[in-house]
């Protein structure tokens, strides 16, 4: 699995890519929709990431410590 920076950096190049306006319809669907994966897996490691430093950010003592963080499908509970 990739990076969230490997993944940015792709998703960078990808809307590089689109914005020439050189690519055919087959090919610039293809990249639409990798881009939006990597955009929808950058945006879950960030809201991970948020979701720590709140953590971290809440102790009642004022003290600093860090919990697991719940993915959101492990929130869910199981049918």
């Amino acid at each position: 699995m990739p990076t969230f920076e490997e993944s940015l950096k792709k998703l960078e190049s990808i809307v590089e890519q689109m914005e020439k306006g050189e690519l055919g319809l087959e090919e610039s669907l293809k990249l639409f929709e990798e881009g939006v994966n990597l955009s929808t897996a950058c945006k879950k490691e960030l809201d991970e990431a948020e979701g720590k430093v709140q953590i971290l950010i809440k102790q009642r003592d004022g003290s600093l410590s860090s919990e697991p963080f719940p993915v959101e499908d492990e929130l869910r509970p199981s049918s």
